[in-house]
């Protein structure tokens, strides 16, 4: 499975210093916001984005006939920044793009320059494990992470038990709903824009229902991450949390506590999701955090 196409794309000069925007599950690399993207860019950054495996114009496997891991997806990173000449980058990951991104930095820490996470959980934490308990209703066990906020675990319980769309407006309809929660109730949500951003991405997947994949990788191997390698990175971290995060409440001090000196952002409003009211303040903190 090492050979799927990978679809990637990259901004600004070769001779900046390079970021590599990895993306969460099930997601596409266009999620990165194009204005965020330039604010990096217009500050001498050589920026690339990605789409992972089954998601939007890379590759899309038949899964029963080739099966994969979240293991492959790890190593994606390393494939696209090889195909890019990048013996190594500054790793800036969102959601469960920040869990590779924190493997990466434990794994081949010659490789990452500097580690930045967003909305993430930390690595080994057992984060899917919470979110099946939460959307299954089952007890928490005590030292597990924080669950998600009600109001993500109604909307996700809710959809796993409808019918799927039929459509393609019903379909980009559930998908604005989707990230009506995931964008949190800390910030004012622009359901133009959102449409606009949905339409995009179901209109440039090669097939929309590929990404179910990523489920069934994390099936194949529960295990992925490694348990209490965090300490072990050695890249300058920072780490970013919206103060309204819906699907990982307090994760972000947690990966900050665990991994030496990291250093912890609450972005006030920001819920899972990366609104225009949050880009200035993001991109001059990763410029600032990727500066050589």
């Amino acid at each position: 499975m090492q050979n799927v196409d990978i679809w990637s794309e990259e901004f600004g000069a070769e001779t900046d210093a390079p970021i590599l925007l990895i993306m969460g599950s099930m997601s596409q690399g266009v999620l990165w916001p194009d204005e965020f993207v330039g604010r990096l860019t217009a500050g001498g950054r050589r920026v690339i984005r990605y789409d992972h495996r089954d998601t939007g114009m890379s590759g899309t496997v038949d899964f029963a006939a080739e099966p994969y891991t979240w293991d492959d997806i790890k190593n994606d990173v390393y494939r696209v920044m090889d195909a890019h000449g990048l013996d190594s980058a500054h790793l800036v990951g969102h959601s469960a793009g920040g869990l590779l991104a924190q493997f990466v930095a434990v794994e081949a820490p010659e490789r990452v320059r500097s580690l930045t996470v967003i909305g993430s959980s930390p690595l080994g934490g057992g984060e899917g494990e919470v979110l099946v308990r939460a959307l299954t209703g089952q007890s928490q066990p005590e030292e597990s992470l924080p669950e998600p906020a009600p109001e993500f675990v109604e909307f996700f319980s809710a959809l796993i038990a409808a019918p799927p769309p039929q459509d393609r407006r019903a379909r980009i309809d559930v998908m604005i709903a989707e990230q009506r929660v995931l964008h949190g109730t800390g910030l004012p949500f622009d359901e133009d824009a959102a449409r606009r951003l949905q339409e995009r991405i179901y209109d440039r997947a090669r097939d929309l229902s590929a990404v179910a994949n990523h489920r069934l990788a994390a099936m194949a191997r529960p295990d992925f991450e490694p348990v209490g390698m965090l300490h072990r990175v050695t890249a300058p971290t920072l780490v970013v949390e919206g103060s309204h995060e819906p699907v990982k409440p307090g994760h972000g001090a947690i990966i900050a506590e665990r991994i030496p000196e990291a250093r912890l952002m609450i972005a006030a409003g920001m819920g899972h999701t990366l609104p225009p009211e949050v880009h200035e303040e993001l991109a001059a903190a990763v410029l600032a955090h990727t500066a050589e």
